[in-house]
């Protein structure tokens, strides 16, 4: 189990990440570049080791119901890692420029594909040849289809 200054140390290496000192001798760690409301990215790290990183956005980490993950017994790269893959999840990526035709394609863990295409100024996800969602912005579909488990290619 890495202490509290460890864990403390880590989470400040990452440039991006405030560190807020709390109550009781507790520590938060905001990113405030996210793109949604989520912005608590360490969450009551504690003196006496406990501690809470935001994995809400991955798929793969079992979290409580606030999307939180209790770092207590985390190992050093572990750590990182976790706060790496948070931080990209709350990262916005820029939306490709919109051109005629232009095709994405986004895998689930399962392996089943979805397609986004840009046509007639909308982006649409097709499953195969079907319909399954119209959305204004290239944000919007994008945020559809990471709720939906996908990933991009």
């Amino acid at each position: 189990m890495l202490s509290f200054e460890q864990k403390i140390e880590i989470f400040a290496s990452f440039p991006e990440l405030e560190r807020k000192d709390v109550s009781m001798g507790r520590v938060n760690f905001h990113y405030e570049g996210s793109a949604f409301d989520k912005k608590l990215i360490g969450f009551h790290l504690h003196p006496n080791g406990n501690g809470f990183a935001f994995a809400g956005r991955l798929q793969d980490v079992d979290t409580d119901d606030r999307g939180y993950v209790n770092i207590r017994d985390y190992g050093a790269e572990e750590l990182r890692e976790l706060i790496a893959r948070s931080i990209h999840s709350l990262t916005r990526e820029k939306a490709p420029e919109p051109e005629e035709g232009l095709v994405e394609t986004w895998e689930d863990p399962n392996k089943s594909t979805l397609t986004l295409k840009f046509e007639d100024d909308m982006w649409y996800v097709f499953a195969g040849m079907n319909l399954d969602g119209a959305f204004e912005t290239y944000e919007e579909a994008r945020e559809y289809l990471i709720d939906e488990g996908f990933a991009k290619r």
